[in-house]
C-alpha cells in the first residue's frame, strides 16, 4: 500500500513538473505576454537562453533566434506563415549586426545589406520579384 501510494505521489510530481515546464506563452505582435485570444505568435516556456522558437498560432514556425544572457546573440531566422524563409542574420547584444538578408516566398532575395548595433549602414540592394 505504501509503496503504491508513494509511487503515484511521484507519477504526479513529474506529470506537474513537466506540464510547468512546457507552458505555452501566448505572444502578441511585438512579442509581449498577453491572453490567448488576443495572441498572434506563442512559445513554449520562458526560456530567454539558447535556440528559442517562436510560433504562428497556425504552429508553423515563425522566429528561430538565439538568445544569450537573455537578449538575442546568435543566428536568426524568420518563415513566412507557410513555411518559407523570410529573413536570416544575426545578433549581437540584443541587436541586428553584420550581414542581413531577406527573401520573396519564391525563395529569391528581396533585399540585402548590413546593420550595425541594429540600424541599416552601408548600401542596400533591392531585388525585384521576377516570376
Amino acid at each position: 500500500m505504501k509503496k503504491s501510494t508513494f509511487t503515484l505521489f511521484l507519477i504526479i510530481s513529474f506529470l506537474s513538473v513537466s506540464l510547468t515546464a512546457q507552458q505555452t506563452v501566448w505572444l502578441n505582435e511585438k512579442l509581449e505576454k498577453t491572453t490567448q485570444d488576443q495572441a498572434v505568435y506563442y512559445k513554449i516556456g520562458n526560456n530567454l537562453e539558447g535556440e528559442v522558437t517562436y510560433f504562428y498560432k497556425s504552429r508553423t514556425i515563425y522566429r528561430k533566434v538565439f538568445f544569450v544572457e537573455g537578449k538575442m546573440g546568435g543566428n536568426f531566422y524568420e518563415y513566412y506563415n507557410s513555411g518559407e524563409l523570410r529573413e536570416v542574420g544575426k545578433c549581437k547584444n540584443g541587436r541586428r549586426e553584420g550581414n542581413w538578408k531577406e527573401y520573396y516566398r519564391n525563395g529569391k532575395i528581396r533585399k540585402k545589406g548590413g546593420y550595425r548595433n541594429g540600424k541599416k549602414v552601408g548600401v542596400w540592394k533591392v531585388f525585384y520579384k521576377n516570376d
